[in-house]
Order: structure tokens, then C-alpha cells, then sequence
């Protein structure tokens, strides 16, 4: 079971589909006064929503009549084995409109609730989610895909509004109607790049499965969801490793239904490494990506070792010490170099 390390088998693919330079974008077009938008990003978070409605009003937009949010790039309720009913952020749902990963950053003290940002306004959903919460800070999902367009619809009706951008009638959900116009395509100031080395920094399963999803669909086509996404993942699998068993449930790691043995895990590393400095590094000896589920830790990347990068992939299926796969690399990292005792086939 290789847990996040399935996060490295899912960089690489994206990085083959797009490269590092694609920035990932939202659509928005107008009809009848109505503001529509379209989803195709998974890092919009507060401070990328700031810049696309800066972009909508740089192209003279001063008031929609009402919102319309349109996240048809993915099915409804999408499924996710793994994913359980808890308030972690990453249990978020993924949905195709979402605003800072499906997650709420809410502080709560002396009874009244607060943002825990300064660049995400306390909205309606999130005054009802923290009457219910503790005192304290808290980050957590927003559960369900009905609850993720309310709050990105609210998030997108308080920024406009800030921007002085009025919005005078309510927020509903659907396909773009025919006949709006499009008139601004907001491209994510982050690449594909910074996307990864975010995702495979702080293991972000939205991110990962996002990302998925979308491999498993041409660009603009619509309705995508976990099988297209897993047959996909069988077809690059294939062509690219011809791997004879494995199983690929999801891009995160999520799914305990994920199979990969280590000799695979090694060579989706070595397939990575013009890529390396993508992945999270440990006290300068590791440049690796962890994987934890309950009876489950792996480590996968690269160790500095004689003086040059080498490819490591270890998976421990039962339990053990958090720190086991760390105190691993750093052996790894200080064992000397016996090849040159037992040259050609006696090594």
C-alpha cells in the first residue's frame, strides 16, 4: 500500500500532460447580466480569487445581477475511496469549483467566531460552522459538494463586493447557459510547478486528486470522474512502466485499495528525478515524499549519498516508529560505497 507516495506516481503523469509551465485557469462569461463561472483549477485559493476579480474589473465589470457557478468539469458527488466523513482537511471533498481546497480556517474565542486569515473573509457558512466548534483554532472540510459551491459562492460575492463590484441577486448552480459571453479567462499565477512542490510538500490530497480527475479527460471535456481517471492511470501505467500488477485507486493514496511494490515505487522515483527538486526536503540528506495510513509507512525520493543523488523507495506495511523511514534515509545517506570492493557480478 503506498499511502502518499502515490503523489509522486501523480506529479509525474501531470508533469507529461501539461509540463511545469501550464497555468491552470477559470473561465467567466455573461448573460443577461448574470456572471457565470466555470471551473478548471485546483489552486484557487483567497489570494488567487483577489486576482481574478481584479481581472473582472479591469475589463470595466461593475455589477452582475446575480452568480452562477458552473462545476460541471466533474460529476456530482464525486466518490473518493479512502476519504472518510472526518472534519481533517484532508478528508476535503473534491469538487471542480473550490475555493482553498474544500477547507475553512475559522478561530474561535470568548464565544464569537472569527477567520483565521486575514485574506479570507468570514462568510455566512463559516458564522455557522463556528457556533458549533470549540474555543480554539480550527481547519477544517467543507464535507459535501452542495456546502462547497454555497461557500464558494459566498467567498466569490464577498470579494467582488469588496471590490466594489456589486452583486445584487442571489447565487444559483449550473451549466453555463448557451449563448453567454465570455469575457475574461483567469490563468492561476502559480504553475504547474509551485502546484506540485505545494502538493507534494504539504501532501494535499485535493490537490493530488484534482489532478487525477483531470488526467482522465481531454482538455474542455466535461463530466469527468474516478473511472475515466483510474482507466487512465492503467493506460500511461502501461505504456509508460508496463507494469504487469498493480492497482491505482486514486491519485492521493488515499484508497488502501492502491497497489504498488517497491521495485515500481523506485521506478516512478527514477522517472521523477530531472524533477527531484519538486519534492520536500529532510535535513539536506533526503529529497523524498512520505506516506502514512493506519499499518502503513512508506518513503520514496532520492538520498544524498557519495556525493550524488540516489533513488530510494521503501514501503513498510505494518506498524512501526513515525521516524523509522527518516532514521532509514539518514543510513542510507552515511553508508560507505562498497562497489568498488566487489566489482561486476560479486556485488
Amino acid at each position: 500500500i503506498p499511502a502518499s507516495t502515490m503523489k509522486v506516481v501523480t506529479a509525474l503523469a501531470a508533469i507529461q500532460r501539461w509540463g511545469l509551465d501550464h497555468h491552470f485557469h477559470t473561465d467567466v462569461s455573461t448573460l443577461d447580466g448574470w456572471l457565470w463561472v466555470e471551473a478548471g483549477d485546483p489552486y484557487l485559493v483567497s489570494e488567487e480569487l483577489d486576482l481574478l476579480v481584479a481581472g473582472l474589473k479591469s475589463h470595466g465589470l461593475r455589477s452582475v445581477a446575480g452568480i452562477g457557478l458552473d462545476d460541471g468539469l466533474f460529476v456530482p458527488g464525486l466518490t473518493i475511496d479512502g476519504r472518510s466523513s472526518s472534519d481533517n482537511p484532508y478528508d476535503a471533498p473534491v469538487t471542480a469549483l473550490a475555493i482553498n481546497f474544500n477547507t475553512l480556517s475559522l478561530v474561535k474565542e470568548a464565544g464569537k467566531v472569527r477567520s483565521g486569515e486575514a485574506q479570507t473573509p468570514l462568510t455566512a457558512l463559516g458564522g455557522e460552522i463556528g457556533v458549533r466548534l470549540g474555543s480554539g483554532k480550527h481547519r477544517i472540510n467543507l464535507k459535501d459538494r452542495e456546502t462547497a459551491l454555497r461557500y464558494f459562492g459566498e467567498m466569490l460575492t464577498a470579494k467582488l463586493e469588496t471590490a466594489g463590484i456589486a452583486v445584487k441577486g442571489p447565487v444559483r448552480f449550473g451549466q453555463v447557459p448557451a449563448g453567454a459571453k465570455s469575457i475574461y479567462r483567469h490563468e492561476n499565477s502559480r504553475n504547474l510547478r509551485e502546484v506540485l512542490t505545494s502538493m507534494l510538500e504539504y501532501s494535499n490530497n485535493f490537490i493530488a486528486n484534482y489532478l487525477f480527475v483531470m488526467l482522465g479527460g481531454k482538455d474542455g471535456q466535461r463530466g469527468l470522474d474516478m473511472v475515466k481517471a483510474q482507466q487512465a492511470a492503467r493506460k500511461w501505467v502501461d505504456k509508460e512502466f508496463h507494469w504487469r500488477e498493480y492497482r491505482i485507486e486514486d491519485g492521493a493514496g488515499l484508497s488502501r485499495a492502491n497497489r504498488l511494490s517497491a521495485r515500481q515505487l523506485l521506478e516512478a522515483v527514477k522517472a521523477l528525478a530531472p524533477y527531484r527538486d519538486l519534492l520536500p526536503t529532510h535535513e539536506g540528506v533526503a529529497r523524498a515524499k512520505t506516506g502514512t495510513l493506519k499499518g502503513v509507512s512508506t518513503y520514496a525520493g532520492f538520498v544524498w549519498r557519495n556525493g550524488r543523488w540516489e533513488p530510494f523507495g521503501l514501503m513498510i506495511n505494518q506498524p512501526v516508529a513515525y521516524n523509522l523511514r527518516l532514521e532509514v534515509a539518514d543510513t542510507l545517506a552515511r553508508a560507505p560505497d562498497v562497489s568498488r570492493y566487489c566489482p561486476g557480478s560479486k556485488c
